[in-house]
């Protein structure tokens, strides 16, 4: 990500050039996104940091969580960008200006190229986490952006058509706010504590409800601390005549093999009951 933001920061000051030479407000639309860019992966970059401190006493998970409030504050910045290039590529359909289209297409062709290469950086690593996702989802629409400045500018090189840098302006806007919705949307997932995604609660109960010696599962949740880390815990009723033989100990290997083995759960938590003791629970909550 160091790398990515050197380039999107180089990228970004051709672009502000650019535009103020060319007069294209296309230009100036990528360059506010590529200032959105470069904010939210030294965001990114610093919340990685951040979230690899360990653990201590009074935070248990650490600073993990780090990564995702970085990851909102890019789609925080990212849709509010997005509403003001839309605007001013709407001020700029109405009351067109002079632009210079050959200066316009060789700022443009610069930006893609320097897209393509952090793209290309960044690509493994946003399967793994949340807010690289977020990094590569910025630099995706930004490409897209640079294609966008591109088109037009051919398109005033060859008819002369202005109106075609402010057509593009607007659908650099309109690129960004589904990227903007779709993070943010991941974000409030992992914030709200829902079930990570690809966990069907029902599936994993049925797993563990199989294991030799597991009669019911009940208070079963799952949630997600950070990128790649789902947990889960649950409350076990186990058969008296298999706990009395095997012990804890074979029980808890069983349903934590499953769950690491079937889900890629690998922090999970157990509390083991005897048959009796669910009513007992469901007593004292009454």
């Amino acid at each position: 990500m160091a790398l990515v933001l050197g380039i999107i920061a180089s990228i970004m000051l051709a672009q502000a050039v650019g535009a103020w030479l060319s007069g294209s407000m296309a230009l100036l639309a990528d360059a506010a996104h590529s200032l959105t860019d470069a904010t939210g992966v030294a965001v990114a970059l610093l919340a990685t940091f951040i979230a690899a401190r360990p653990a201590n006493t009074k935070r248990t998970f650490g600073l993990q969580r780090v990564e995702i409030l970085g990851a909102m504050t890019n789609a925080l910045v990212v849709g509010i960008v997005a509403v003001l290039v839309v605007i001013g590529g709407f001020q700029r359909l109405f009351e067109p200006g002079e632009i210079h289209g050959g200066l316009m297409l060789g700022t443009a062709v610069v930006g893609l190229t320097g897209n393509a290469v952090s793209l290309a950086v960044l690509r493994r690593g946003q399967k793994e986490s949340l807010n690289v996702r977020g990094a590569y989802l910025e630099v995706l629409g930004d490409m897209l952006g640079s294609l966008a400045v591109v088109v037009a500018a051919l398109v005033i090189l060859a008819t002369g058509f202005v109106r075609a840098d402010a057509i593009a302006s607007i659908a650099i806007g309109v690129m960004i706010l589904p990227r903007a919705w779709m993070l943010l949307r991941d974000v409030l997932n992992v914030l709200l504590e829902a079930t990570p995604k690809g966990v069907d609660l029902e599936e994993v109960r049925q797993h563990m409800v199989e294991l030799p010696g597991v009669v019911e599962v009940h208070d079963l949740h799952a949630w997600t601390i950070t990128s790649g880390v789902p947990v889960l815990s649950a409350h076990i009723v186990v058969d008296e005549v298999r706990l009395a033989e095997c012990g804890n100990e074979s029980i808890l290997d069983g349903l934590h093999e499953c769950l690491a083995g079937h889900f890629d759960i690998e922090h999970s938590t157990f509390q083991v009951e005897p048959r009796g003791h669910v009513h007992h629970e469901f007593a004292r909550h009454d």
